[in-house]
């Protein structure tokens, strides 16, 4: 199991910090939080984008993923939401990440209608995404909670570069047991995104392992060689304790959950 943590977890995270921490605890990769309030995003220029990549090289952490904020499933024209899931792919290529993150973004819409829309506008990316060495994964997230929601979505593009991410909170959410997201993403899946918190009532990010997720249950199916990223909410949440000082404890305990069953 190879872990990485998101930069959700410490908001305005400068990259060398981002890297610097990762590899002083152990993880193998990071998720760039791709947003204008980041560091990081699309509008980055060519030698801000070098920057990036020079300060994960030196540290010798992988940069997994740009996580955006496109919304494929999302109302309205076309022409806006492929233009910024371009950019998002090309700040990818332009990182080395092999990861793009996307929300569905469905809203209210009839389902079979937000299904359409996402795969749509999934497949038109998805040549171009393939040219740059880049996949993008549909996390299972708002109006696509469940896996077997995302894996629709996906499984109706059929394309090797359109994959999932698997959310836990959002299918725990959405009464989906492990065994079963687990079943219908693996075909699909890019990576998992780990988190803990105390109920469905409150989403205040928690230490991993002291919270009410069923962690171990999400982890044990997972294939070893598989990347895991704990995604700790700070951004949210500004009152929860820093994720800095849990990074350690939280990739012990990621560990001990994936170890292999004797």
């Amino acid at each position: 199991m190879k872990l990485a943590f998101s930069t959700l977890g410490v908001p305005g995270m400068p990259v060398a910090e981002a890297a610097r921490l990762a590899a002083e605890h152990g993880y193998e990769g990071v998720e760039l939080r791709a947003h204008a309030e980041e560091p990081v995003h699309p509008g980055l220029s060519s030698l801000g984008r070098a920057d990036v990549v020079e300060a994960f090289k030196a540290a010798g952490v992988e940069i997994l993923a740009v996580a955006g904020y496109v919304q494929v499933a999302a109302e309205g024209d076309d022409e806006a939401v492929s233009a910024d899931l371009a950019d998002l792919v090309k700040l990818a290529r332009d990182l080395g990440a092999r990861y793009v993150r996307v929300f569905p973004g469905g809203g209210d819409q009839d389902p079979a209608d937000a299904d359409a829309t996402a795969a749509r506008r999934l497949g038109s990316a998805a040549p171009a995404a393939a040219d740059m060495g880049v996949s993008i994964l549909l996390e299972t997230h708002d109006s696509h909670r469940a896996g077997a929601d995302v894996a629709r979505v996906v499984g109706t593009v059929g394309h090797p570069r359109i994959g999932a991410i698997w959310d836990v909170l959002h299918t725990w959410l959405a009464g989906e047991e492990p065994a079963a997201s687990h079943a219908v993403l693996a075909p699909h899946l890019g990576y998992v995104q780990v988190k803990d918190v105390a109920s469905a009532d409150d989403l205040t990010p928690l230490p991993l392992g002291a919270g009410t997720l069923p962690l171990a249950a999400c982890l044990e199916p997972l294939d070893p060689d598989g990347w895991v990223c704990w995604e700790y909410e700070k951004r949210w949440h500004p009152d929860a304790a820093d994720l800095p000082g849990l990074l350690s404890a939280g990739r012990e305990h990621l560990l001990r959950l994936g170890a292999p069953k004797q």
